[in-house]
């Protein structure tokens, strides 16, 4: 390995991150404050958040639930939050009867109550269980969040909050929306302690 390249390859990365970070913040920091404001009403009324996503994008799913659900900085009590990706049972039954398209949506009937709030994630705006599942819970009575990357794509278009994260690399647009997250978690939390 050429040491210098790769010092300024890990240099570049970082320099492009932050750049898209502060852009992110001065484009979609309205944004944020909405989505944190829907997500203490709810919760503040007893409802709960549902997240979901693929592959990164699911683990940033799970990741924010566990912030919510056991704590981000603040010691309290937890947050009623739920990641639809981590049942394998349910994924691969669903899945295998109704198809890979339907493995959040089938989640969001079962689960989603009026109030609630459902919080889609897509790197590039597009999954179609993703907007599938925020289509269902629209006709639920659920709110609805959006992060996406790119232009937003067809997730942008059917929620009530869209945060879009401007950028065709997935591995920069995955970083700014687990910053996204944290950064709701640390808004709904002080609001809530």
């Amino acid at each position: 390995m050429n040491r210098e390249k790769a010092l300024q390859e890990v240099r570049n990365s970082f320099r492009a991150g932050t750049d898209l970070r502060n852009q992110v913040a001065q484009d979609c920091g309205e944004k944020i404050v909405d989505a944190a404001t829907l997500i203490t009403q709810c919760l503040r009324r007893g409802g709960k958040l549902l997240f979901f996503g693929n592959g990164g994008s699911a683990a940033d799913a799970q990741h924010l639930a566990a912030e919510f659900v056991g704590r981000f900085q603040i010691e309290r009590h937890p947050l009623p939050a739920i990641a639809l990706t981590t049942d394998s049972s349910i994924l691969t039954a669903v899945g295998n009867d109704y198809g890979f398209d339907q493995i959040f949506t089938r989640q969001v009937q079962a689960l989603g109550r009026p109030g609630d709030v459902a919080i889609g994630i897509s790197t590039s705006g597009n999954s179609p269980n993703v907007t599938g599942a925020i289509e269902q819970a629209a006709k639920q009575d659920l709110k609805t969040i959006g992060l996406a990357g790119e232009d937003g794509g067809s997730l942008a278009k059917c929620v009530d909050v869209s945060i879009i994260v401007a950028s065709t690399n997935v591995a920069r647009v995955q970083e700014c929306h687990i910053t996204i997250g944290h950064i709701l978690c640390e808004l709904v939390e002080s609001e809530l302690s």
